[in-house]
């Protein structure tokens, strides 16, 4: 799994420093994601059976720290929200902590690869910190395959290293991370945290996704809540005179079939959102005492069976039917689909990538909704989805200092430290624009990428304040989807499965497609999932029902 190839340029960044999250929850939405059907690939994670249950004595303490006033503020975990950009920005590292040595960093990029010398982004940056990180940048589609190649030989390991959870290594977990990398606990966990104030606003369900065989290792970069969304295009449908009024799985079917007529299609796949609006879990859930796998609940059948009904309805566009779905967010944008699945971060970057053009653009999220009319149940995303590991070293006060690094690098919304690594430096990387916002130089497409969050990000802040509205109804929406969210079972656990369970969960992938399109029935369900637990899923039960019982 990787990530969609280009993170936004400067012109966006500069105020969508988080785009990248966008891209996560559409590639990495813990709901429909196909990887997470199966026993996931050898390179995909979820944490050790021993690590969760001790997660608690290991991590740091929660302190949060405000240094600017959400117009919005969180609740039940949604991102705060912010119309404007503070006139006053506050340096939360009063003094550079760093003493002039020189750190390497491995990082992905999903975008030009910037130059690093003369780089006057990571001379302003570097010198917050007061000690340079000179970055080893791979691109982000081959990420994986450099990954696997340093930590093969721990000598060669930077002393920073990025991690994407895709991209985990097999036996990462039970031989490479305290191999190679350095134990946190004795620097962070609990109230340990304190010297390093920026990491200890982070929240705890990020930091337990950090912790390997009851160590913490990580620095995470933190995730949404709710990852993903089913949009609408409100602007179109308001030209036809139409407010939708979505309360049940029928009212989406029969909205969808109303939209098509023409050259314009309903909806795209909705496979995704049948998985929303039904209450899939992401792997397991427990019946009484049971482990059951998502692919045995009657939640799944039944979305399978509704997404079935949508496409034999016509409503769905017929690239999407061709299984074309890679051009399913331009169809959308388009207008020639009307309904599709994206993850949240996705409604930022449609106004970003479609204002200009049509300035009277808006896609909408549907307020949750339950396929039965009754209370949603949204599950929670990964914690964090990227974290970073130091090189494992004696030397102490080695680690401190990256830690202290790591503390600016942290540093959330409303700060010097946060707005200098978002848009670098006035009069260099930026200009004011009469409305106060940042407009990027040219020089900022050459300097300035997303480099620096791949180690260590602060929680979400949301701060789209360019697009008209879009901050009120964002925070609004995410508001209100939160106090639906729930834990799925195992949440914020590294539990990495062995890895002769990786394929067996496979042939579900293609049987989504199959059956939603027609191809296939629900007895093909039937044998498939008995052939799942005939290969391996019965010990997979197994495997997940030992950590249970561990944590009883």
């Amino acid at each position: 799994m990787t990530p969609p190839p280009q993170l936004g340029r400067l012109g966006d960044v500069a105020l969508d420093r988080r785009s990248f999250l966008g891209m996560l929850a559409a590639g990495a939405a813990v709901v429909g994601v196909p990887s997470l059907l199966s026993a996931c690939s050898p390179g995909t994670p979820t944490a050790t059976a021993t690590g969760a249950a001790a997660a608690g004595d290991v991590i740091p303490t929660y302190i949060p720290v405000t240094y600017a006033e959400p117009d919005y503020p969180s609740v039940d975990g949604s991102v705060p929200g912010y119309e404007t950009i503070p006139a006053e920005l506050v340096r939360s590292v009063q003094t550079a902590p760093g003493t002039g040595l020189v750190f390497t960093a491995m990082t992905p990029l999903w975008g030009t690869i910037p130059p690093t010398k003369g780089n006057k982004y990571y001379e302003a940056v570097n010198g917050l910190l007061g000690s340079d990180i000179t970055f080893q940048i791979t691109d982000g589609n081959v990420y994986g395959d450099k990954l696997a190649t340093v930590l093969a030989s721990p000598k060669d390991v930077p002393d920073w290293v990025c991690v994407p959870t895709w991209n985990l290594p097999p036996r990462f977990g039970a031989e490479i991370v305290g191999n190679v990398f350095q134990d946190l606990t004795p620097f962070l966990a609990g109230d340990l945290v304190e010297d390093y104030p920026n990491l200890a606003n982070i929240p705890s369900d990020a930091w337990k996704f950090c912790v390997f065989n009851g160590r913490l290792y990580g620095l995470p970069f933190p995730g949404e809540t709710i990852t993903d969304a089913i949009f609408y295009r409100k602007d179109v449908l308001d030209g036809l005179g139409i407010t939708p009024d979505v309360k049940n799985a029928q009212d989406l079917l029969d909205l969808a079939k109303e939209l098509t007529g023409g050259n314009v299609w309903g909806a795209e796949d909705l496979w995704n959102t049948a998985a929303i609006i039904h209450g899939v879990v992401p792997k397991w859930k427990l019946e009484g005492d049971t482990l059951v796998h998502r692919v045995e609940t009657d939640e799944y059948r039944a979305a399978l069976e509704w997404n079935a009904a949508l496409f034999a309805s016509g409503s769905v566009h017929p690239d999407a039917v061709a299984g074309q779905t890679g051009d399913a967010k331009m169809r959308f944008q388009g207008g020639q689909s009307l309904i599709a699945n994206d993850g949240v971060g996705g409604w930022h970057e449609a106004m970003r990538d479609n204002l200009a053009s049509n300035p009277s653009y808006w896609q909408q999220p549907f307020d949750p909704f339950a396929a039965d009319g009754g209370t949603p149940v949204l599950w929670k995303g990964n914690p964090a989805n990227i974290f970073s590991f130091l090189k494992k070293t004696d030397d102490e006060a080695r680690i401190k200092e990256l830690l202290a690094l790591a503390n600016v690098l942290a540093a959330p919304f409303g700060t010097v430290e946060f707005d200098t690594i978002t848009n670098g430096v006035e009069g260099v990387h930026y200009t004011r624009g009469d409305d106060g916002l940042p407009v990027p130089t040219d020089l900022a497409a050459t300097e300035l990428q997303p480099t620096y969050i791949f180690l260590v990000d602060p929680p979400l802040a949301e701060s789209h304040v360019q697009y008209p509205g879009y901050v009120k109804a964002v925070s609004e929406w995410k508001a209100k989807a939160s106090g639906f969210a729930q834990d799925p079972l195992f949440y914020a656990q590294q539990i990495v499965e062995p890895a002769q369970y990786a394929s067996i969960g496979q042939p579900f992938v293609d049987l989504e497609k199959d059956i939603s399109r027609g191809r296939k029935s629900m007895k093909d369900l039937d044998a498939a999932i008995e052939t799942w637990r005939s290969s391996g899923g019965e010990e997979l039960r197994a495997f997940y029902q030992d950590i249970l019982d561990s944590q009883a």
